[in-house]
């Protein structure tokens, strides 16, 4: 006779297989379904850690859980490494934003002094200190800023990783679909199913299109920048992350579409603002463009939680752009909440009961 699980887990991307391995690791018995492990947004997203740069005005609340995840990064990739016995690929390099054109410069101060105000770790640097820093940047950059603490990790590499060190732990993964909640038989179920979990919850979680780049150096080897650099170049937002084994990643759109079509527009505007900051990746190979869908909110702050009139559920989605850097917080609150009952005062702004039934598709 199977037993039944204490944690029924919907979705195989990082948050889930990081909750099945935390929950695991407890001594729970866990089951994780997903017909396509790692396929969704993970598979596209960049990797990037970055609760500075990725400090918006009006998201107090969301950066201060981004920089209390980025602070527990160090110590979960280490876990993980030993726990799986692979190589999630983080690199603590720091980051660069910079300007391009003299307007793009104040657009990016703007946000900078912002973020000075709330005492996140950012520096203004002249061009010639941004040249030393990278020397790879072109000459017409007028500015930027360096965020120390705004690191990287491998999604690509990171999902294999959750997935070993989950199943070394004991979690079993089922590759089945779920189609609505009542399939599901067990103490507690996790909905970490991304853009999945509107159907399964009726949460307000939509899909964002994101056009991302991949491109190799020549020869295969290592970029000749190794910070991750992020910018505007003629009102254009970019990022460019470099990992080792030669590949760059260049993105992305943000786009209110449901397809995963790559357009010529998209990679068009991509490349050009990519060379216009580095202008030796117009010599680097383009080995892949594609789309996924971010699981968005109508506040851009995730989802986690129980979900309301539903004894047993939780939910773990929504968690737009950041999903990577809010893989071990995210982690480790539900974990917590299940093992415990006591929800931790972090998960207060961002429970599944801040939207009223009225905001469902808004």
């Amino acid at each position: 006779m199977l037993t039944r699980p204490d944690v029924a887990i919907v979705g195989a991307g990082p948050v889930g297989l990081a909750i099945a391995w935390r929950c695991a690791s407890r001594g729970l018995r866990v089951t994780v379904h997903d017909p396509a492990p790692g396929s969704g947004a993970s598979h596209v997203a960049a990797g990037m850690l970055s609760p500075v740069a990725e400090a918006y005005f009006g998201e107090h609340e969301l950066t201060g859980l981004l920089a209390e995840s980025a602070a527990r990064w160090p110590r979960f990739a280490a876990d993980l490494a030993e726990a799986s016995g692979a190589d999630v690929g983080y690199r603590a390099d720091g980051t660069l934003v910079v300007g391009l054109t003299a307007d793009d410069l104040a657009e990016a101060r703007r946000l900078w002094s912002y973020q000075q105000g709330l005492g996140l770790p950012i520096t203004p640097l002249r061009p010639s200190e941004l040249r030393d820093r990278e020397p790879a940047l072109a000459p017409r950059v007028r500015g930027g800023a360096v965020a120390p603490g705004d690191h990287q990790v491998d999604p690509r590499r990171l999902v294999p990783a959750l997935r070993a060190a989950a199943e070394r732990a004991g979690a079993v993964l089922r590759p089945a679909r779920v189609g609505a909640l009542s399939e599901m038989d067990a103490r507690v179920t996790v909905v970490a199913a991304g853009c999945g979990a509107a159907d399964l919850t009726e949460l307000p979680v939509r899909p964002v299109k994101g056009q991302v780049l991949r491109l190799r150096a020549p020869g295969r080897g290592a970029p000749d920048f190794r910070h991750v650099i992020r910018g505007y170049a003629d009102g254009e937002s970019i990022y460019l992350v470099p990992r080792d084994s030669g590949e760059v990643v260049v993105g992305a759109t943000v786009e209110e579409r449901a397809d995963t079509e790559v357009t010529a527009g998209a990679v068009l505007r991509l490349l050009r603002a990519a060379v216009d900051l580095v202008p030796e990746l117009a010599e680097y190979d383009l080995v892949e463009a594609t789309a996924g869908l971010r699981p968005g909110t109508p506040d851009n702050a995730p989802i986690i939680g129980p979900l309301p009139g539903r004894p047993g559920v939780l939910v773990a989605t929504g968690h737009h752009r950041h999903g990577i850097v809010l893989t071990p917080v995210t982690a480790d609150l539900v974990t917590d909440l299940i093992v415990t009952g006591e929800p931790d005062p972090l998960l207060a702004p961002f429970t599944p009961d801040r939207f009223g039934k009225e905001s469902r598709w808004n």
